[in-house]
């Protein structure tokens, strides 16, 4: 297996998410109708980070944040080989007349986004959903979504894989490889 080649240091990571958080500050101001939901499992570390520094650069330490899975709205949630692992979904509120900012890792074909909008509707009718994720893989969607806030876009090869490797102390990486099965 090769190591990937690294398209986001840790350093320019934290700038990133620097630069994401100050965009919904400027976008959404003290939050007051505005909630932040991770999609599980991969969106939640990028999620965590985006809140912790909302609470920090923003003064903002009451934001509605919520935990959604999303494994029995997929499209090919039948079609594995494997039992599926759900994780649970933690959202304590309504999300009626919100704004509602979902948080992902990577924007790829647009599935998990088309599930997470799914999810969501058992938790009220949002007043316009939003889409944050960390790479934008512009040209590989299968459908018309795309993202509002995108940390970095990145133009691979549709057998590429991307992958966001967070660390235990709020650092992390980027790396592309030219293949899933490279990835370990």
């Amino acid at each position: 297996m090769g190591a990937g080649r690294i398209i986001l240091s840790e350093q320019k990571l934290n700038l990133v998410l620097d630069r994401l958080t100050h965009q919904l500050l400027e976008h959404h101001g003290d939050f007051s109708d505005t909630c932040i939901i991770g999609i599980q499992p991969r969106g939640i570390p990028l999620s965590d980070r985006i809140v912790r520094r909302l609470g920090t650069l923003g003064n903002l330490h009451n934001l509605q944040y919520g935990l959604l899975d999303i494994t029995f709205h997929r499209d090919d949630f039948r079609t594995r080989n494997e039992p599926l692992k759900a994780s649970v979904t933690k959202i304590d509120f309504l999300v009626d007349n919100k704004k509602v900012i979902l948080i992902d890792d990577v924007l790829y074909t647009g599935r998990t986004i088309q599930a997470a909008i799914s999810a969501l509707q058992h938790f009220g009718r949002p007043e316009k959903i939003e889409l944050l994720v960390l790479i934008d893989r512009r040209f590989n969607r299968d459908l018309p979504i795309q993202s509002d806030y995108a940390g970095m876009a990145v133009d691979a090869l549709d057998q590429a894989y991307v992958k966001v490797e967070w660390q235990e102390d709020g650092g992390g990486k980027v790396r592309i490889y030219p293949s899933k099965e490279d990835v370990k």
